[in-house]
C-alpha cells in the first residue's frame, strides 16, 4: 500500500496566507510523525488527505488511484480523529460509537462487534454507558481514537492523540499505535516529540507549508548529532547565556553550579561547552526556533 502526496498546495483566502507549498510525500505502510508549529500547515495536510478541504492544486492518490476519484472507498478505509471535536454530551460511549458506526454505515453485528473491540481497546470497556459529559479530558480523547477506530482503517490520522493523557496511557496508547502500524499508513501529528520518538518510522517537519525534514528518528538525530552543548556554570552566567544561545535545559547541581544545555551551530567556548547527547525535543527546538550562537 502506498499513500503518495503530489504538489498538493492551499492558499487560504483570508489573508492570502499559503497553508502548503508544493508538498511532496510518499508513505507506505508503519508511523509517521508529523512535526511543525502551529500555523505550520499539519491540519491542511490532514483535511485535505481526508477530503475535508480542498487542495489548490496537486494531488493524492493510493496505490496510484486518485483518493478523490476513489470517493466512498477511500473513506471506508479511512480513520481520522481530529484535535477538537465536539462531543455529545448527553450521549454514552457507546450511543457514540454507535451513531459513527452508522454514519460509515457498518453493519450491526459488525458494527456491535467493533464498538466492544474499541472500547477494551482504549481502556472504556466499564465506562460504556457513562454519558460523555462525566468523562475527563483524557476519557474524551481516548474515545475519539476510539471512534476513528471502528472501520479498521487502512490509513489512520490521528491529531494530537495522547493530549490530556497520563503517562500511563499515554504508553498504552503509543504502543498500541506502534502495534497496528504493520498494515496502515499512520499519520500522527503531535507537539510532543516523545510520542513519536521511539515509534515512527519516519518524522516529516513541517515549516510554513514546506517539507524541512525527513527521516528515522535516528538519521534525523545523527544530522544534528553536532548541535547541542553542555555547560556548567555559575548561576549569574546563567542570564548571558539565556541571551546568547537556545537553552533547552537547566538543571541546578550539588556544587552550586548549574548545568545548561544548548542548541547552538558553534560550541560555547567561552563557556567551556562540551559536546552532548542529542535528542528529538532539541532537534526540534532548533529547527522551529531563532537559532542563537550564530
Amino acid at each position: 500500500m502506498e499513500l503518495t502526496i503530489n504538489n498538493v498546495s492551499k492558499t487560504y483566502k483570508k489573508g492570502g496566507r499559503k497553508a502548503l507549498d508544493s508538498f511532496s510525500l510518499n508513505l507506505t505502510p508503519g508511523v509517521y510523525g508529523l512535526l511543525g508549529p502551529n500555523g505550520a500547515g499539519k491540519s491542511t495536510l490532514m483535511n485535505i488527505i481526508t477530503d475535508n478541504l480542498k487542495a489548490d492544486g496537486g494531488s493524492i492518490t493510493l496505490n496510484g488511484t486518485d483518493i478523490l476519484t476513489m470517493g466512498k472507498n477511500f473513506r471506508d478505509i479511512l480513520g481520522y480523529m481530529p484535535q477538537q471535536q465536539g462531543l455529545y454530551e448527553d450521549f454514552t460511549a457507546k450511543r457514540f460509537l454507535w451513531y459513527f458506526a452508522a454514519l460509515r454505515g457498518l453493519p450491526k453485528e459488525r458494527a456491535k462487534e467493533r464498538i466492544e473491540y474499541v472500547l477494551d481497546l482504549v481502556n472504556l470497556k466499564d465506562d460504556g454507558n457513562k454519558k460523555l459529559g462525566s468523562f475527563s479530558g483524557g476519557m474524551k480523547q481516548r474515545i475519539l481514537i476510539a471512534q476513528a477506530l471502528l472501520n479498521d482503517p487502512k490509513v489512520l490520522i490521528l491529531d494530537e492523540p495522547t493530549a490530556g493523557l497520563d503517562p500511563k496511557e499515554r504508553v498504552r496508547i503509543r504502543n498500541f499505535i506502534s502495534e497496528i502500524s504493520l498494515d496502515k499508513v499512520v499519520i500522527l501529528a503531535t507537539h510532543v516529540v516523545s510520542d513519536v520518538e521511539y515509534i515512527a518510522k519516519e518524522l516529516i517537519f513541517i515549516k510554513e507549508g514546506r517539507l524541512l525534514l525527513q527521516g528515522t528518528p535516528a538519521e534525523v538525530m545523527e544530522q544534528y548529532s553536532d548541535k547541542v552543548w553542555q555547560l556548567h556554570v555559575k548561576p549569574e552566567s546563567l542570564s548571558e547565556i539565556q541571551q546568547n544561545y537556545l537553552v533547552s535545559n537547566i538543571v541546578g547541581e550539588k556544587s552550586g553550579e548549574i548545568c545548561v544545555k544548548v542548541v547552538s551551530d558553534i560550541c560555547p567556548a567561552e563557556f567551556r561547552g562540551v559536546s552532548a547527547p542529542t535528542t528529538l525535543e532539541d532537534i526540534y527546538l532548533y529547527l522551529f526556533h531563532e537559532n542563537k550562537g550564530e
